[in-house]
């Protein structure tokens, strides 16, 4: 079990400037020189005599030209002029200390200080599934999880306070920090964020559900406030885990709305998307204009196609390392969309890309390591957290025959006893796994789910599943070995699934195994867009993928895998009648059962407290108990082990040994600092 025991301990961290670096006794030896005579070439690998502070081998500039006795000045990539003219709209580039903030973050690299170029080359299922891998190589929030997966640390923002009772959380920006196109960033990008996007009903006709702030205030350039009504002291874990950017660049809004006439909506529908997701259709795909939206992230998208992406360097990123390299090194970016599993791992096995952890799973994991030298890649296996399968049954189901059986509980009961876990585990996850029931909290990144939670109904127990089936008067009627619904009418259940939601493998024992106890399911493969639109719009038996979105961070502020649908748009859900009921106060919908009333109540008192209090434990264990008392989802496999792989010439790969979604893959790595060696 691999617990992250603080991943909600940044919540009440003091502002980030006021930590002090206390330096060990092997470092207390003066800094070594650098060759040129500047500042020394810091590396985890290497420290050279400085600390690497409390912030995880990253630094605010003063702090580490304090710690290294040295002044740092500037490099920039020898590409950057061709590169940022690859980007529509961009003037020609200031001097490299003239694009930088004032302080920009200072960041030490794993191994070495890498060498400019290259091209990263990625797979992604296509525009909007799969995508996580490479979104989260370029990715930046105001903080991050530090490669510890505890510990938060700075990153837009260069620091950030709460108030007594988590009602108020300030951060400080960094003075001078610039968007790829050269505008100010500033706390006005924020508060345009916040009241003109998200609380526009124009362009959220409903406000997202993880938005609990009341008001976002600007008291200067470097200095935003959130408020909120309840105390939230998860929002900064959410910040740090999520791909939701809490920033868009109000100068371009505003100059397109002056160029074209259009409205603020209509301009966010073309450059935005009205989704936070950043991978939806770009201007570029849809053809609707020839440029994107500025960014503060390391890359910026140049040319889409149905077939892939491209991606360059931004040449105002806000990062350098401690030789004074304005990151990232990597030139670009070259993401394929390739739908087909197994075109995506010829290319794999062929060392045709350099860095893979999304869709990828530890049953093709032999496939993978036999390959490992004619491909000139390197595969490791690192702890999952939220990668469990499972299935859940539509529990509002338009067919009312399917929804009544659907929601019997014996059903759901009889389907998860059917499963032959053990089996499971060996043949799908090479015996590098538990049984394990589904729950809506990640177990190993909270302290509140139980043993008891995690074994309810997980034995394989054929006889006992027969007896509830039977019970609920799901009968073999005509002798084929199958059941039929309690009027004699055929039934069947559509297992329906995308490869890019668990091991494909998995559910053909899983179809086995129902049928064994007489349920006939149909297995069909479809893209995950496909499965995706079926279930959003509940043309869906069950709801199969990774119970992501879990994770302990995420919980604190995110709550669709907890509250009905139990699923969110990427990962659908299975309960959204008795969603539409509650939104409208029971005026359209189903209403659902106690229980689920109970779970809005429980959710709200746990998303108040700081994670891993004991009274949020007890909401926590709560929400869990709800859970799986009425098995909404059924799990499989947990604590299980999935491939990591990276080509051999990607540079300060780290110690990369957590795969997670949740976490947002690379993020906390810090892969700006990867590079391409020859």
């Amino acid at each position: 079990m691999f617990v992250f025991a603080a991943c909600g301990g940044g919540s009440d961290a003091a502002p980030a400037q006021e930590a002090p670096a206390e330096a060990s006794g092997a470092q207390e030896a003066a800094p070594a020189p650098s060759a040129d005579g500047g500042c020394p070439a810091v590396t985890v690998a290497d420290p050279m005599g400085v600390s690497l502070g409390d912030n995880l081998r990253q630094y605010e500039l003063s702090e580490f030209q304090e710690l290294a006795g040295c002044e740092l000045s500037f490099s920039e990539n020898p590409s950057i002029a061709d590169l940022n003219a690859l980007i529509t709209g961009n003037p020609e580039l200031p001097a490299v200390a003239n694009r930088l903030p004032a302080e920009p973050l200072v960041v030490a690299p794993f191994d070495q200080i890498g060498v400019y170029g290259g091209v990263l080359n990625g797979l992604s299922n296509a525009t909007e599934a799969g995508t996580s891998d490479l979104l989260s190589v370029r990715h930046v929030n105001m903080v991050r999880y530090g490669h510890d997966f505890q510990t938060i640390v700075p990153n837009i923002a260069k620091g950030w306070e709460w108030n007594d009772d988590f009602t108020e959380l300030t951060f400080f920006l960094r003075e001078g920090h610039k968007w790829s196109d050269g505008a100010p960033f500033t706390a006005n990008d924020v508060v345009f964020w916040a009241n003109d996007l998200i609380l526009n009903p124009e362009v959220y006709p409903e406000a997202p559900g993880w938005v609990t702030f009341t008001s976002v205030e600007a008291p200067d350039d470097t200095t935003v406030k959130f408020t909120f009504a309840a105390p939230a002291p998860g929002i900064l874990s959410f910040l740090a885990t999520t791909y939701i950017q809490p920033f868009q660049p109000q100068h371009f809004f505003e100059m397109k709305m002056e160029e074209s006439g259009m409205s603020l909506a209509e301009v966010a529908e073309i450059y935005y998307g009205g989704s936070d997701w950043k991978d939806v259709p770009s201007p570029l795909l849809s053809g609707t204009a020839e440029d994107v939206l500025p960014t503060l992230e390391s890359h910026i998208l140049v040319v889409e196609s149905t077939e892939g992406r491209r991606l360059v360097a931004n040449p105002y990123f806000h990062m350098v390392d401690t030789a004074g390299n304005q990151l990232p090194y990597i030139n670009e970016i070259d993401e394929l969309y390739i739908p087909d599993k197994e075109v995506r791992n010829l290319k794999i096995t062929n060392g045709e890309v350099d860095y893979k952890v999304q869709s990828i799973f530890i049953d093709d994991f032999p496939l993978y390591k036999e390959n490992e030298g004619n491909g000139a890649y390197a595969v490791s296996l690192g702890n999952a957290v939220g990668e469990t399968v499972f299935y859940g049954f539509n529990l509002n189901h338009l067919d009312e025959g399917l929804r009544e059986i659907f929601g019997d509980l014996r059903f759901r009961q009889a389907m998860s006893l059917a499963l032959d876990r053990a089996e499971i585990v060996e043949i799908i996850y090479l015996g590098q796994a538990t049984p394990i029931q589904a729950t809506p909290a990640d177990p190993n990144t909270v302290d509140f789910v139980t043993e008891a939670h995690k074994s309810a109904f997980i034995d394989h127990d054929p006889d006992a599943a027969n007896a509830l089936l039977d019970e609920m008067g799901l009968l073999d009627v005509d002798g084929d070995g199958f059941r039929e619904r309690p009027d004699g009418s055929s039934l069947t259940v559509q297992l329906q699934y995308a490869n890019q939601g668990g091991p494909v493998k998995l559910h053909e024992l899983t179809k086995s195994y129902w049928e064994a106890v007489g349920i006939r399911a149909q297995l069909k493969e479809v893209t995950s867009d496909e499965y995706r639109d079926a279930a959003n719009s509940n043309q869906h038996d069950l709801a199969t993928w990774l119970f992501d979105s879990t994770a302990g961070a995420y919980i604190v502020i995110g709550s669709e895998m907890l509250l009905p649908p139990f699923g969110e748009p990427f990962n659908p859900g299975i309960a959204y009648l008795w969603e539409e009921w509650v939104k409208t106060d029971g005026a359209s919908g189903l209403e659902p059962p106690a229980d689920v009333l109970e779970l809005y109540d429980r959710v709200a008192e746990f998303q108040t407290k700081v994670l891993g209090s004991p009274e949020s434990s007890a909401a926590g264990e709560r929400i869990v108990d709800i859970h799986v008392d009425n098995l909404w989802k059924i799990g499989t496999a947990g604590e299980i082990k999935a491939p990591i792989i990276h080509h051999n010439n990607l540079g300060n790969f780290g110690p990369y040994s957590v795969v997670s979604y949740d976490y947002y893959r690379a993020y906390p790595m810090t892969p700006q600092q990867w590079f391409l060696s020859e």
